[in-house]
């Protein structure tokens, strides 16, 4: 029966010794062995495994020490008698049929977010050849020796004795020190300390505000196409959205601003286009805003991968009168994964969002803060931007220059950087079908019609990232897109 039983986890990343030992606490507490049950012996489960004796061996003793078996004289190895003596027995309790369930979640709901128009990625988009996927980082330009060391550091005793306590709602002190310090000034931003509030990526920091600003009578103004989990943040707070239009340049200064209490946008790198907000708009935005009483929420998006030329100061940068909620996010240059923002408001507003992330989260993992304040400190993160600034002016200039000569379409200009290209394809190219056509050649692009508000029926805007593309797959991938637009649009 263990031949089948005792499997090692394929998935699993760690070392034979902690598989091993994975596979039998699974096998344990998941009752596929029971208590006081014998356990192979260390040869015949390292002949099974293909594995050393003394492998498996540390992997029991160590079993041994946390408590999941025990060794019994000239016996051999054993499941402990207790080992589920903290567990509740739920064998009573049976399982209920969802759909014989006497609750209509339904009508209990006062939202159902899962209902939103949201982009849906590919989930393997790795083994894709040819992945254009926006937001996606470069696992051969992620600085992994540097990030280890700050784990390691992380893990020291003094370390974990500082992290490991509990901060209630305050942030990590170095980590503030480093965004105060480093981070805003080259935005162009200066505040104090308190007016800074650490977030789990950019989308916390949203729907901090949402939560704060917006209710049912509140009128939220968002760019339009723009940023999709933004918008349906922004939904589950108020029915009143007003589309604010966009050019090649940004976001239009007009009256549709008038009504509203509080804009959303993303000057830096318009999402989705990525074009740069000039300055006469930024003023005029300003201006507008005093007038007319609203807020600005400025996503500073992509604000640090510029390429050739000196990056514009953030719009908060220029804020005299505390109508700017900055919001940044290191997950942008680093890796999505990591999840680590911030945003920077008038005292008044961060006093009330941390007492509102206390309620949510506490505050974001304490261990992280850590890594990423060490990771700042070191000058790290300034070395990574410099080279994904000229890696993906290297990889933009390639696409540029492809899309230029031989696509049938428009693109936009982005004269700052970024690591997305914005394309209109020819009369009658619908982006959706395009998309799923291209998937069966290994090319993944993102269709442009979920960025409108309403979602754009046959919409023949799309959009190519090339953050985890290397240049050298550019070049087919951009042949094939092209050749299918053709074949589409004939």
């Amino acid at each position: 029966m263990t031949e089948y039983l005792f499997q090692l986890p394929e998935k699993s990343t760690g070392t034979l010794q902690a598989r091993i030992q994975e596979m039998m606490v699974s096998a344990i507490l998941n009752h596929h062995v029971k208590p006081g049950m014998p356990l192979p012996s260390g040869r015949k489960l390292s002949t099974q495994l293909k594995v050393s004796r003394n492998t498996v061996v540390l992997a029991y003793q160590n079993l041994v020490d946390e408590g999941f078996i025990e060794t019994r004289e000239r016996s051999g190895y054993y499941v402990c008698e207790d080992v589920l003596s903290g567990y509740a027995n739920t064998d009573a309790m049976p399982t209920k049929d969802e759909q014989h369930s006497s609750i209509n979640w339904k009508n209990l709901f006062t939202i159902q977010p899962s209902h939103f128009t949201v982009v849906k990625k590919q989930q393997d988009w790795q083994r894709f050849p040819y992945s254009f996927l926006y937001g996606q980082y470069d696992k051969n330009i992620f600085p992994i020796a540097d990030w280890r060391e700050c784990c390691r550091d992380a893990a020291g005793i003094s370390a974990i004795y500082d992290w490991a306590s509990d901060h209630i709602d305050q942030d990590n002190q170095e980590l503030i020190d480093q965004i105060h310090n480093k981070l805003l000034p080259r935005r162009g931003i200066f505040v104090n300390p308190d007016e800074i509030l650490v977030t789990l990526g950019a989308q916390n920091a949203i729907f901090l505000s949402a939560q704060l600003l917006l209710n049912k009578d509140k009128t939220m103004g968002i760019e339009n196409p723009g940023y999709v989990d933004a918008r349906n943040t922004f939904l589950t707070q108020t029915k009143n959205i007003t589309c604010l239009d966009i050019d090649e340049d940004g976001l239009i200064i007009n009256d549709k601003l008038d009504n509203c209490d509080c804009v959303y946008i993303t000057p830096s790198h318009q999402y989705p286009t990525t074009v740069t907000l000039p300055q006469s708009r930024r003023q005029a935005l300003l201006q507008k805003a005093s007038e007319q009483d609203f807020l600005i929420l400025e996503d500073d998006y992509e604000a640090e991968l510029t390429y050739n030329k000196k990056p514009r100061a953030a719009l908060k940068s220029q804020d005299s009168e505390g109508r700017v909620i900055y919001i940044g996010s290191i997950s942008k240059t680093l890796a999505p994964g990591i999840r680590l923002g911030f945003m920077v408001a008038p005292k008044a507003f961060i006093k009330e969002a941390r007492a509102l992330r206390r309620l949510m989260l506490k505050h974001p993992p304490s261990n992280n803060q850590y890594i990423i304040a060490r990771f700042l400190q070191r000058g790290y993160h300034d070395s990574l931007i410099r080279k994904l600034s000229i890696t993906l002016y290297q990889r933009s200039t390639t696409l540029r220059t492809l899309i230029d000569e031989h696509f049938p379409g428009e693109a936009l200009t982005s004269h700052h950087g970024g690591s997305a290209l914005w394309l209109k394809g020819p009369e009658g190219l619908d982006s959706r079908v395009l998309a799923n056509e291209l998937k069966n050649e290994g090319v993944l692009i993102e269709p442009g019609d979920l960025f409108f508000y309403p979602k754009e029926e046959n919409c023949p805007y799309f959009r190519l990232g090339f953050s985890s593309l290397s240049e050298d797959k550019i070049e087919e991938g951009v042949r094939k897109l092209i050749e299918k637009v053709k074949q589409l649009t004939k």
